[in-house]
């Protein structure tokens, strides 16, 4: 499948090198923040299940302090299964942003606990159909991000920009699972002056053809109680766990930003997924992470304080943009997302 991106101008091209936009670093008005990053195992386009297990959570998360809540890639209806869906059968699924339903019953979510919530959804807009993912607060509509590498179906098309918007006084931003795959792109927020990225997903547990990757069995789900040990060395592994570890907390590091990772946990269509919601710092550190085999959210103090001896700041104002003309050519041949996995639609 390939596609076009659009992309921001970098500064810099001056000759100058430009440091970091951080409006809210070393901020007094920025205070700690308590931020929640929930899985759950949902079901395939039952959005009403779907939501009242978010509700069940959102409400878990409000009772241990979280001001915000983060969901999955494409949530409320369920994702996977969507890889073999017509355009008619994701019409069924998809809906208006903001004006749609689901979007209206986080808001209602949002105000009854008094936190803002993050979800994902399938959004129509005219002709087109988005994998989106919406930030609300009460009955505020905070921000959208469409997908900008989307693949699981064609008739889903690509977003083409960036944004940052304001949550509880945080300079945040959203990227969706294979957008936080390439680098440029956190870096591109980073810039942008985020200094939280929420990275919804769902991966983990696929057959990508690399040395320790591939499904987990759904027996090894079914009977995670009765053998939690065989469980958790698959989700903690390679096919895993182990995967996320070799570039998830690196995008932190090397920006010097918050990461909220989310991700579904158990049977998710016909393949099974690992969960493992969790919460780095700047430094890279893991702060907060759920390792329930099953539904669950975990939270986590986030604390500006870290953004001023973070390195990947450093590094962000040592750049020499100017320099980099590779970064900004177009490419000879229109981009191609490759998700690596037999999708088997």
């Amino acid at each position: 499948m390939a596609v076009g991106v659009d992309s921001a101008r970098l500064p810099g091209d001056d000759g100058v090198p430009t440091p970091i936009n951080t409006p809210n670093a070393g901020d007094a008005r920025v205070k700690n923040i308590h931020i929640a990053a929930a899985q759950f195992e949902g079901r395939n386009g039952d959005k009403e299940y779907n939501l009242t297990v978010m509700a069940s959570l959102v409400q878990k998360a409000a009772a241990q302090g979280a001001q915000v809540v983060s969901f999955h890639e494409v949530c409320i209806p369920n994702y996977s299964f969507m890889r073999r869906s017509s355009r008619e059968q994701l019409l069924e699924f998809a809906e208006p942003v903001p004006d749609g339903p689901s979007t209206q019953r986080l808001m209602d979510l949002s105000s009854a606990h008094g936190v803002a919530v993050l979800a994902g959804l399938v959004e129509v807009d005219g002709d087109r159909l988005y994998n989106t993912y919406v930030c609300v607060d009460g009955d505020r509509f905070v921000a959208r991000h469409r997908k900008i590498h989307a693949f699981i179906n064609p008739h889903i098309s690509c977003g083409n920009e960036f944004s940052t918007f304001d949550l509880r006084g945080w300079c945040c931003s959203i990227l969706t699972c294979y957008d936080n795959n390439l680098p440029e792109n956190v870096r591109e927020v980073a810039l942008m002056g985020a200094d939280m990225v929420f990275m919804p997903h769902v991966t983990c547990c696929l057959d990508w053809g690399i040395p320790g990757a591939g499904e987990v069995d759904r027996n090894v789900w079914e009977r995670r109680y009765e053998d939690p040990v065989t469980c958790r060395f698959e989700f903690t592994g390679l096919k895993a766990r182990a995967w996320l570890m070799k570039w998830l907390p690196a995008r932190a590091y090397d920006n010097g930003i918050y990461v909220v990772f989310s991700n579904p946990i158990g049977v998710d269509d016909d393949q099974v997924r690992n969960g493992n919601a969790m919460i780095i710092d700047p430094y890279g550190d893991i702060i907060a992470e759920c390792h329930t085999l099953g539904d669950d959210v975990v939270v986590g103090l986030c604390a500006p304080d870290k953004f001023e001896k973070a390195l990947g700041r450093a590094f962000i104002a040592a750049r020499r943009p100017q320099i980099y003309r590779k970064l900004l050519e177009a490419p000879e041949k229109e981009p191609v997302i490759d998700p690596g996995w037999d999708m088997g639609a």
